[in-house]
């Protein structure tokens, strides 16, 4: 499991922030959103394996409309006028304290 960040906007995979889901999603939507998520990963794949660029387009532009629902990518879903770090080094965010007190520790991040 990845650390996620106090506020519960970003988790941490090797030292980079990336935006969590947006936690008012319902559920029954989520779920939704996230299996559309997985067949367009799956049509990248597909499109990969085959070459077609023209696939390979398309479905990325799926994979952008569904992280971009799930509030993962586009607009933040706070309201409270803070930044967005997705996809920022943690290092350089400030989060980067309590990033460094979890590795303190743990040890093991």
């Amino acid at each position: 499991m990845h650390p996620v960040t106090p506020d519960g906007r970003y988790f941490v995979v090797k030292g980079q922030l990336w935006r969590c889901s947006n936690p008012a999603l319902g559920e029954d939507t989520r779920q939704r959103l996230v299996d559309e998520l997985m067949a367009a990963r799956r049509k990248i794949k597909q499109a990969k394996a085959s070459g077609d660029t023209w696939q390979m387009k398309l479905a990325r532009e799926s994979v952008q409309k569904a992280k971009v629902a799930l509030g993962e990518r586009g607009p933040v879903w706070w309201e409270d006028g803070s930044p967005d770090f997705n996809r920022h080094q943690i290092a350089n965010s400030p989060y980067a304290e309590w990033f460094n007190s979890l590795l303190k520790t743990s040890g093991d991040r």
